[in-house]
């Protein structure tokens, strides 16, 4: 496992585990406790050990789940990261203590304001939690403070110049450096000297499975390459990356990054050449930028499975034929025609993504098949 000093005092893996998209059992969203402490046993046998949850992760179980899976292992080998986030409740105090309880520990690593946003920003800055959480950190009950944002540049920049912030989490992948503005996100934090944790390095999966015409030219080029395994590396090369986090949901996936973070370096010019001809070949599959985090969906009032909708609606703009017969194979108690366009989900998507207007397009879709 490759590791990088945070500090003087401790060095963290490249590659942190992520608890958002644990395992869960048949047709349900419990987690699979064996399968998910399966994974978790892998990775702290190969290094890992930084673990990041929040507090909605898997409706409040994904915290209780890691207190329970680590609490066999030694404190001072993993170091823990949760979050705050406002839209969930306003009680960060309360919030704060039911964190230690469910992660069973009495201090947190690395914390987080969580899901910073062109919306969010101010009303965190202007809500009393920064401050309560720089009290905490005085005590010794967090160790680093830092935010995770899905802000624009602006907002992220203002909140980043608000305090003395120990480290940034941003959304960061080839397809969002290449396409978006994740490469001016990446300068804002370096210009201020703040170490980088990645999310959605893979796009919720979405840099795991490409087209066959996108596949076929990294498989030509690294034959041994996972195609995951180019996501991963693109953004470990970068020098202000300090760790990687991936949301692992079956063992052959961690066993795959485990390996992937066992090579130094990343990638050279020339793979950077050949991963930008593979975006150019699939990037139509993006048509909407769900990365499946299902903060959609906890509120939704019809219990619509969004994420799987949205994934159906990309693959249909995309022209892949007979996507629109996949919505009837939705596991979910919701379907399009039901929602009712009370905005609630696309008040708590990160990307602000318009769900409403696609939940009536898919619907109406439906209704001409």
């Amino acid at each position: 496992m490759q590791y990088k000093p945070f500090n003087s005092d401790i060095s963290l893996s490249t590659l942190g585990m992520g608890n958002m998209r644990l395992p869960v059992q048949r047709l349900g969203t419990k987690i699979d406790r064996t399968k998910a402490q399966e994974i978790i046993d892998y990775a702290m046998e190969n290094g890992v050990n930084y673990y990041d949850t929040a507090y909605i992760y898997h409706f409040g179980e994904s915290e209780k789940f890691l207190g329970e899976a680590l609490k066999k292992y030694p404190r001072e080998t993993y170091h823990l990261a949760t979050k705050y986030y406002m839209m969930a409740t306003k009680n960060y105090k309360k919030v704060f203590e039911e964190q230690l309880r469910r992660l069973q520990t009495n201090y947190i690593d690395f914390y987080l304001i969580h899901c910073v946003t062109d919306v969010t920003w101010k009303r965190y800055m202007n809500s009393g939690c920064i401050e309560y959480f720089l009290e905490q950190k005085e005590k010794g009950r967090i160790k680093y403070l830092g935010f995770s944002s899905h802000a624009g540049v602006t907002a992220l920049s203002a909140f980043a110049d608000y305090t003395k912030w120990d480290f940034a989490q941003i959304q960061l992948n080839y397809f969002d450096w290449f396409y978006g503005n994740t490469r001016k996100e990446y300068k804002a934090l370096e210009e201020r000297g703040l170490p980088i944790i990645v999310m959605e390095p893979v796009r919720g999966g979405k840099l795991a499975s490409l087209n066959k015409e996108a596949e076929k030219l990294l498989k030509e080029a690294h034959p041994d390459w996972s195609i995951a395994s180019w996501a991963l590396r693109f953004v470990k090369s970068l020098p202000q990356v300090q760790v990687v986090l991936s949301g692992m949901s079956a063992l052959s996936q961690i066993q795959d990054n485990v390996a992937t973070f066992k090579e130094e370096g990343g990638l050279t010019e020339k793979d950077k050449e050949i991963l930008l001809q593979a975006c150019e070949l699939f990037h139509g599959q993006f048509k909407v930028p769900c990365t499946a985090c299902r903060y959609c969906c906890g509120e939704c009032p019809k219990g619509i499975q969004i994420p799987d909708y949205l994934d159906i609606y990309n693959a249909y703009k995309a022209g892949e034929l007979g996507a629109l017969k996949r919505l009837e194979q939705v596991n979910s108690k919701g379907t399009p025609a039901d929602c009712i366009g009370c905005g609630k989900c696309q008040n708590h998507c990160p990307q602000s993504i318009k769900i409403p207007g696609i939940m009536k397009e898919l619907a109406q879709e439906l209704r001409r098949a």
